[in-house]
């Protein structure tokens, strides 16, 4: 009798062990089952993240080669340095022959109209020449000469015989404007100062004519 009872609970203990086996390789294929899931995630999700960036990346650069909308774009411009008066195809002009010496433009805000020939040799250097006539109001020359004033590469003075209210000129390139609130103004200076269309990238702004 007593030696039955023992094979009995014998039994009954091996079951319960089998049980608990059983339920360790369960919970070890479980946590298996999980660890493969969260890596394969992780991955998902780095490599998902990496394609953002590069798609990113390649959308920054496709914005900076595509030109600004309404710009007017000229090619081929001579760059010899003259001492006399260039006749220019383009009005304010946007490059060609100039000046030996260049309008200093580091943020420079002149009241009083420039010599041409000076102004497209800072545009050779990288700077942008924002310049406007009488049909522009108080306003948005108050405004432009604050955001030129803190924009190095770049000068501002009025320009009588320009057709358009506000003309923002860089080498080989022109954006007409009415206001200074046209949110191309912004895109056409974070374009183009000191932008890839600069002949002569990392020249001086300073030390040249200041008046």
């Amino acid at each position: 009798m007593g030696s039955a009872n023992s094979k009995t609970k014998a039994a009954s203990r091996r079951a319960r062990i089998e049980e608990q086996r059983r339920a360790e390789r369960a919970r070890e294929r479980r946590n298996r089952i999980i660890t493969i899931a969260v890596s394969a995630a992780i991955l998902v999700g780095v490599a998902g993240g990496g394609w953002y960036l590069v798609d990113t990346a390649n959308e920054k650069e496709q914005a900076k080669a595509a030109p600004v909308s309404g710009e007017k774009t000229w090619s081929k411009l001579t760059q010899n340095h003259v001492d006399k008066d260039v006749t220019y195809p383009m009005t304010p002009p946007a490059g060609g022959d100039h000046d030996p010496v260049w309008q200093n433009c580091n943020g420079d805000v002149y009241t009083s109209e420039l010599r041409d020939e000076n102004a497209v040799h800072s545009m050779e250097h990288g700077a942008v020449w924002v310049t406007y006539n009488d049909k522009a109001a108080d306003a948005d020359v108050k405004a432009l000469a604050a955001k030129v004033a803190k924009t190095p590469y770049t000068l501002m003075s009025p320009y009588k015989t320009q057709s358009s209210p506000i003309s923002l000129t860089a080498w080989g390139h022109q954006l007409n404007v009415t206001k200074e609130s046209d949110p191309r103004v912004a895109e056409f200076l974070e374009k183009y100062v000191q932008g890839a269309q600069t002949p002569e990238p990392g020249a001086a702004c300073t030390g040249g004519k200041s008046s």
